[in-house]
């Protein structure tokens, strides 16, 4: 792959490699069909994870998932438009550095194959399967029978059969956006589907269903109806795991009139605003960064279904006089007519949806719905609709289309950079109401959204605060997700490849390697792990020869031992190499051949080979040698952490990436907060508006040093409470969104571990130093009260010298009390509870005041 994916892309493609390995295995073996669905919300990267699986089916994968390739595999991606299997089909060779474009058939007529061929992907649509195609003219088994074309010895029926009837191949049907097919929206294309799934006229049904969708339930049920096919467990890509990745935009402000009227121009020129000072902020980021490219931010103009030639002229005007260095020419639109179209005096070029993103000089572009199906602009970052306000949906929808990061990652502390601008000039509080509730309770086409905001105000950093105090907030160690499945000594070898490109340890591949071998020379050594006997047993192949005399009704069974061929040991190496991983298994294999006692260093290799494919059977290896993996790359990362702050934002996200390949919680920094966006009035049941309060000494302020927050009872007293402090300095209202500038912890509960993200993070001076506490209210009723409690507990026990004071706080039985997680008993107590009301009541707590 092209591309590392993320951890959530890496749990679900495991997932379904899983199923296709028993959809594969009952099929050969008993011809069950099976079928399972693949759900995961727009901007997940499905085509990926999709990459991925195919590499793995056609090569197989020895490194994460250890998937055994099928050497049959066929594969038949099916959507309804060509022009989307087309953008499928680059994306695929765009991740993928496996997947040849010979691979990657589109089918056309003249396609006349008796069978597909193994190893390819084959891309379909509704239309070349229709009975007005040619692929499909001449068929036995259609009702009304039409000649043949004169180049096309087979339909592609005859192909799909055949290939299906071959025992030697395994045909695996992909379908694209499931859910289109499984209803009556679409006639045709349901009878289409339907018949690929079922079979039909003769032609079985395709063996392995895998659908691919944001909204797959209808999908799932109609599967779930079929006879002569199983389900397998379905594979669900949790959204808030998408988030939280950073490949989607963490904000999306609305920005509406206050008033009746008319305001299209004005929220026009504001829009042009918007996209002007993006520009510059980005262009300001890629210079702090040391140079590169900038990100071309894009606004795009959502026009009515019968646009006014005329009043989109005047629009365009508005743009030009507001940003007057804008040329002419980076203008375009993606209308249903495919030609240049007149507004007033401007002439304006079409442009494939497809082209928009790569084509940069394009900063202004006109569209209507969703554009089209699969479209997405991660730079496009302002968009206005001119809809009326009973169009929510389709609003909503070309939002989803936008919501994709630019640089894939989340820029540090930086909302401005994390965000999508949404101008509405036709739109009340009612009707905004509306696209809110669309964009958060949508159909699932939507992705995954953080926060909504309507008409918001930006925070820039406190310039009260001290250096002493920006310094204590970076040094605060938050935690990431733990990654299932996740392997240390790839972990070693990724950080050793960043290090060395980075220039920080040349040559840092070698010394992993190095590392690893010492490590394995030594287990080798230890007598205790027999390892000349486990070899002996990798050698030969022992079994039994069962003797019947029939005369005497005898039965004798003969032990034999013969010597082991080249596939059994290979099949030994591959396992040894699953537990080192490849490359290791591969220079280690070298570095004992070197020092063999053979003059032929061909049969060096073999005698290394054999030896290496002898470790796997030594008790509790990858036990000493993950842990020895996780070591080496702990004590670089603690050596080379200075050296990595210094870097440029996109190679400190690589790094944080290695850093979380693990299955337990692991530290990384907190990035300062640059700018924030924060509503500053809440709507209540009435329809009235009300300001939220605002309040001073945060990090982040207005041009008057306040900060609104919309907070509760309990959060007000702690507030108030610790403001009062002597030494308090400043305060910081902790995220609760998965981003850099928050500080998360782990905790487990129902044996998942997930991240708790206290409240508040205090600042204060004692002693001539710049000491932070953590205060976070919680409810010791709910269900997650304990387990938050003992990951504070874990937490603290990792980290004893970064906080003075790390409190819990509740109302219990009419008190305000708190445990101080700091001191040790209190900490003991809360291990070994059973509930946290307990905790609060008993005397471990004490009084808040």
């Amino acid at each position: 792959m092209k591309f590392t994916l993320k951890d959530y892309q890496d749990e679900a493609v495991f997932d379904v490699l899983t199923n296709l390995k028993k959809a594969r295995k009952r099929w050969r073996e008993d011809r069950d069909k099976h079928a399972f669905s693949l759900t995961a919300a727009t901007g997940a990267g499905k085509t990926v994870m999709a990459a991925q699986v195919f590499e793995a089916l056609f090569h197989g994968e020895d490194v994460k998932f250890q998937f055994d390739r099928d050497p049959g595999a066929v594969v038949i991606w099916f959507s309804d438009d060509p022009s989307l299997n087309e953008q499928t089909r680059f994306r695929l060779m765009e991740s993928s550095d496996r997947l040849r474009h010979t691979d990657l058939k589109v089918v056309e007529h003249p396609f006349s194959l008796p069978k597909f061929e193994a190893g390819k992907i084959y891309f379909l649509n509704t239309q070349k399967l229709g009975k007005k195609s040619l692929l499909v003219r001449g068929f036995d088994g259609a009702d009304d029978l039409l000649p043949r074309p004169d180049a096309q010895a087979f339909t592609i029926w005859d192909t799909i059969r055949n290939t299906i009837e071959d025992p030697a191949l395994t045909l695996y049907l992909v379908l694209d956006e499931a859910h289109r097919g499984m209803g009556r929206e679409n006639a045709e294309r349901s009878t289409i589907v339907q018949r690929l799934i079922n079979g039909e006229n003769g032609v079985p049904g395709i063996p392995v269903v895998w659908g691919i969708s944001a909204t797959v339930e209808r999908f799932n049920r109609a599967i779930e109806g079929m006879q002569s096919r199983s389900t397998l467990p379905p594979v669900t890509v949790d959204a808030s795991r998408v988030q939280e990745s950073g490949l989607l935009k963490d904000t999306i402000a609305l920005d509406i009139p206050d008033e009746a009227g008319r305001f299209d121009t004005v929220l026009l020129s504001r829009a042009t605003d918007k996209l002007r000072e993006s520009s510059a902020e980005w262009a300001a980021y890629a210079a702090q960064q040391g140079g590169g490219e900038p990100v071309q931010p894009l606004m795009v103009l959502q026009l009515p279904n019968t646009p006014n030639q005329k009043l989109v002229g005047e629009w365009l005007d508005t743009i030009f006089r507001k940003w007057p260095d804008l040329p002419e020419t980076a203008v375009a639109h993606v209308l249903g007519e495919h030609k240049p179209q007149t507004f007033g005096t401007y002439t304006v070029p079409h442009i494939a949806p497809e082209r928009v993103q790569d084509d940069t000089s394009i900063r202004v572009l006109l569209a209507k719905d969703a554009i089209s199906t699969g479209w997405d602009c991660p730079r496009a970052e302002v968009m206005l609709s001119f809809r009326p306000a009973s169009d929510p949906t389709h609003i909503a929808q070309l939002l989803g289309r936008m919501v994709r990061t630019p640089l894939a990652r989340r820029i540090p502390g930086n909302d401005r950079l994390n965000m999508v601008d949404c101008l509405l000039p036709y739109f009340d509080k009612e009707a905004v109401e509306r696209v809110v509730k669309s964009l958060r309770d949508g159909s699932g086409e939507m992705p995954p959204t953080g926060r909504i905001l309507i008409n918001p105000v930006e925070m820039k950093p406190n310039p009260e605060v001290t250096a002493a105090i920006r310094d204590k907030f970076v040094s605060l160690p938050s935690q990431t997700r733990p990654q299932r499945g996740a392997k240390p000594p790839v972990r070693l070898t990724a950080l050793a490849h960043e290090l060395a490109f980075d220039g920080l340890l040349p040559g840092a591949g070698s010394k992993a390697h190095a590392v690893m071998h010492a490590v394995l020379d030594a287990i080798v050594a230890d007598p205790a792990k027999h390892f000349a006997d486990k070899r002996d047993s990798v050698m030969t192949v022992e079994g039994r020869t069962i003797l019947a005399n029939l005369r005497k009704n005898e039965i004798r069974d003969d032990p034999f031992e013969t010597e082991a061929d080249d596939a059994v040991i290979g099949d030994a190496f591959r396992r040894s190499a699953r537990i080192l991983s490849p490359d290791i298994a591969r220079t280690y294999t070298v570095e004992r051949a070197k020092r063999h006692d053979a003059t032929d260093f061909d049969d060096a290799l073999i005698e290394a080979r054999e030896d290496v494919a002898a470790l796997h059977l030594l008790e509790n290896l990858q036990v000493q040698f993950d842990a020895e993996a996780t070591k080496q790359a702990n004590a670089w990362l603690a050596e080379f952490k200075g050296a990595i702050k210094q870097l440029p934002d996109d190679r400190q996200d690589a790094y944080r990436q290695i850093i979380a390949m693990s299955t337990q919680p692991q530290d990384v920094d907190l990035a300062l907060p640059v700018s924030r966006l924060e509503p500053t009035t809440v709507r209540e049941q009435d329809g009235t508006e009300t300001m939220i309060p605002v309040y001073s000494r945060h990090l982040l302020c207005d041009d008057k040093g306040q900060y609104p927050a919309e907070l509760n009872g309990w959060e007000r007293k702690v507030l108030e409470a610790e403001s009062a402090r002597e030494g308090f300095r400043f305060w910081y209202r902790n995220p609760a969104r998965p981003s850099q500038d928050s500080l998360g912890i782990g905790y487990v509960e129902d044996s998942e571990t997930r991240i708790v993200r206290p409240d508040f993070i205090f600042f204060a001076e004692q002693d001539g130093k710049v000491v932070a506490d953590i205060v976070d209210p919680h409810d010791p009723s709910r269900a997650d009260a304990l387990p938050k409690l003992q990951g504070l507990v874990r937490y603290v026990e990792a980290h004893p010298d970064a906080f003075r004071r790390v409190a819990a706080v509740a109302f219990v039985d009419g008190r305000w009390r708190v445990l101080e997680l700091t001191r040790m008993d209190v900490r003991n107590a809360v291990i070994t509870a059973t509930r946290a009301t307990g905790l609060y009541a008993g005397a471990m707590a004490g009084d808040y005041h």
